[in-house]
C-alpha cells in the first residue's frame, strides 16, 4: 500500500517539477503537508513561482482551485461566504465565498487586514466556517497556501501567533541558480508548461493517502524524541515563545507522512529531524537580545538538535 501511495506521490512531483524546476524539495514540503491535512506559508520574494506552484499541485491532483490576492480592502465575508435574502421565498441563502475550495492560494495573506487574516482561522482547523450563526462544511481535501513578501513592511499586518500555529509548515522557495533559470528561460519560450500538465491523481487518490498517513508506526521513544525537542524550545534562553502541543501533534504527522514519502511504514529519528526546520521554526518567537546578536529560529533548533539524545531503535513494535 505504501508503495502505491508513493508511486503516485512521485508522479505528482515529478509532474509540478515541468513547471517548477530544481524546486523539488520544496515540492515534496508541500506535498507531505497536504497528506498531513495541514497549510503551508510561503515566505518568499515576488517572481519564484509561488502562485505557479500551486496551480501545477492543483491540476495535478485534479482539485478545485482558488486564488485570493489578499489587500487591505477583501472583506471576510469574501473568504467564508455570506448570507443573502432570496427575493421570492424571503429565506437567506448562504452564498459560498473563495474558502470552499479544495486548494485556497491566500496570496500575500499579511497585506489583508487582522479580521480577513483571522476569517481563516476556523477553516484552518475544523475545516468548516460558520456564517450568520450557521456551519457549513468545506470541501475535502483542503489545503490552504498563504504567500507574504519577507522585504515589504509599509501596509502590512504581520500575522499573530495564533493564525502562524495553523501552518503546519513554513517554507521559502528561493531563486534559481544559474542553469536552472537558463532551462526556466526555455521552457516558457513558447508558451506556459502549466498548460500542458496533465492530471496524475484524483483528490479521492489524496483522500486515501491522508487515511494511510495515520498507520504509519510510531516507535513511543521517537514520540519521547519529539516531545524532548518541542519543550526545549519554550525553555531557550532566548526565547520568547517556543512550540505549542500542536507542533508537536504537527512533527508527528509530517514525519509519518515523510516516512511514507520514502517508502516506509515507520518513522525514524532522521524523519523528525528533516522536518524540524519548516514545522518548528515559524512557531518559535525570539527575544529581542536574541535579535541584536542575530540568532534565530534556525540556530535555536540546531542547539536543540545537539543537546536532544538521538533515540537508538530496536525492531520491535510493542
Amino acid at each position: 500500500m505504501v508503495s502505491n501511495s508513493m508511486k503516485i506521490l512521485k508522479n505528482v512531483a515529478d509532474n509540478v517539477e515541468k513547471v517548477i524546476i530544481g524546486k523539488r524539495d520544496v515540492i515534496e514540503l508541500i506535498l507531505i503537508s497536504i497528506i498531513c491535512k495541514g497549510h503551508v506559508l510561503i515566505e518568499d520574494v515576488p517572481g519564484v513561482g509561488k502562485t505557479a506552484l500551486v496551480s501545477a499541485l492543483a491540476k495535478s491532483i485534479a482539485a478545485d482551485f482558488k486564488r485570493v490576492q489578499f489587500t487591505p480592502d477583501v472583506l471576510p465575508s469574501d473568504i467564508t461566504g455570506f448570507s443573502m435574502l432570496n427575493q421570492k421565498n424571503h429565506e437567506f441563502e448562504y452564498r459560498s465565498g473563495a474558502i470552499m475550495c479544495n486548494i485556497l492560494l491566500a496570496d500575500e495573506i499579511n497585506r489583508a487586514s487582522p479580521k480577513t487574516q483571522s476569517s481563516l482561522l476556523e477553516a484552518m482547523e475544523e475545516n468548516q466556517v460558520t456564517v450568520d450563526g450557521v456551519t457549513h462544511k468545506i470541501p475535502q481535501p483542503f489545503f490552504v497556501l498563504a504567500t507574504q513578501n519577507p522585504v515589504e513592511y509599509l501596509g502590512t499586518h504581520p500575522l499573530p501567533e495564533a493564525q502562524m500555529d495553523r501552518f503546519l509548515m513554513k517554507v521559502t522557495i528561493g531563486y534559481p541558480d544559474a542553469a536552472q533559470e537558463s532551462e526556466i528561460i526555455g521552457r516558457y519560450r513558447k508558451e506556459n508548461p502549466l498548460k500542458t500538465l496533465t492530471e496524475m491523481a484524483q483528490v479521492e487518490d489524496i483522500i486515501k493517502i491522508q487515511d494511510e498517513v495515520t498507520d504509519i508506526y510510531v516507535h513511543p521513544d521517537i514520540t519521547d524524541y519529539i516531545v524532548k525537542i518541542i519543550r526545549a524550545s519554550r525553555e531557550h534562553e532566548m526565547v520568547v515563545l517556543g512550540g505549542s502541543p500542536r507542533a508537536s501533534i504537527y512533527l508527528n504527522r509530517a514525519s509519518q507522512a515523510l516516512a511514507l514519502v520514502r517508502g516506509r511504514d515507520f518513522v525514524t529519528p532522521d524523519d523528525v529531524k528533516a522536518l524540524l526546520i519548516p514545522v518548528l521554526g515559524h512557531r518559535i518567537s525570539m527575544k529581542h537580545q536574541a535579535k541584536h546578536k542575530d540568532i534565530t529560529s534556525a540556530d535555536v533548533i540546531s542547539e536543540i538538535l545537539k543537546s536532544t539524545p538521538v533515540p537508538v531503535m530496536k525492531n520491535d513494535r510493542k
